[in-house]
């Protein structure tokens, strides 16, 4: 689906064999066998050429990374990580490794995205071997298409390496499939980032029937997102789920009909991150997501 710019059987021989080097300009004389005058040519100069591999980290179960995710991360030698990597997902970064964290925690970011970009610029052009570590998948709401043209430009090697978006794992885990025949052959993915006290989104388009419709870090916005949709057609008594931690020991969850939802969050505790998820699918695993919220309600006892 991501498909990388360079030959990728060569870039999988590369990360086993350990960084390529690269010729820096650097020459010696060598005789031909005519006796005649030397010629110059370029030899390999001890300088690595660095990489950056915008890696998926899923949304948190480690089992749930993709064999070359697992290989880069136990090879990389600097991991520049977010705040929705999972913490066992950590755990797998080696030890010789520097981790680098940048954030990108609702209201919190460690590092602005242009300084993000220019330190895996800084540190690839300094020959190491960089895997950027994003939560999900790098191209849904990761702003990894951003980072991956701030590296092209750099003229330096970027290779994406998708991950499971936490929609997929939270509707694994919850027992919500994402379509379904008989209730949604749509499948929309919005976020609901607050920006100015408002949520910019098409309305119209998210209140069509039978349709999926997951929002990423709306969890501030609920109020507005609910309110909005109810407003522009879709009924109030739409099944409607809120998934916090998906597919970690932390996740819980709550359901109920949209007009009810924030009242429903509220009195469960939820907070950031979580995933907004409305739709008839919802009702397919409406039982799975209350026990789920049940069990963690009891210490997952």
């Amino acid at each position: 689906m991501y498909a990388a710019t360079l030959d990728q059987t060569a870039t999988l021989k590369s990360v086993e064999a350990g960084p390529a080097r690269q010729a820096r300009g650097t020459t010696v004389s060598q005789k031909n066998n005519s006796g005649s005058a030397p010629k110059e040519r370029s030899v390999v100069a001890d300088r690595r050429a660095g990489c950056v591999f915008l890696v998926g980290a899923g949304p948190g179960d480690p089992d749930l990374l993709t064999l070359k995710a697992a290989r880069l991360i136990a090879s990389a030698e600097v991991v520049v990580y977010d705040h929705l990597v999972g913490k066992a997902v950590l755990e797998l970064i080696p030890a010789s490794a520097r981790r680098v964290y940048a954030g990108k925690e609702a209201g919190n970011h460690a590092l602005p995205q242009h300084e993000i970009n220019q330190l895996l610029v800084d540190l690839a052009s300094e020959g190491l071997r960089v895997v950027r570590l994003k939560g999900g998948d790098p191209f849904i709401f990761g702003r990894g298409g951003e980072e991956m043209q701030a590296l092209q430009a750099a003229g330096l090697h970027c290779e994406v390496v998708p991950g499971i978006t936490a929609a997929a794992g939270a509707g694994a885990t919850t027992g919500i499939p994402l379509t379904h025949r008989e209730h949604a052959q749509t499948l929309v993915f919005a976020t609901g980032h607050l920006k100015d006290d408002t949520v910019d989104l098409d309305w119209d388009a998210l209140a069509r029937p039978n349709q999926t419709v997951v929002i990423y870090m709306g969890l501030g916005a609920l109020d507005i997102i609910c309110r909005e949709l109810v407003a522009h057609g879709l009924p109030a008594d739409t099944p409607a789920a809120v998934i916090h931690g998906a597919t970690t020991p932390e996740q819980r969850g709550v359901s109920s009909p949209l007009g009810e939802l924030p009242t429903a969050v509220r009195e469960a505790g939820l907070r950031p991150p979580a995933l907004i998820m409305i739709g008839n699918v919802v009702s397919v695993g409406d039982a799975t997501v209350q026990a789920a919220c049940a069990l963690a309600a009891h210490g997952g006892n």
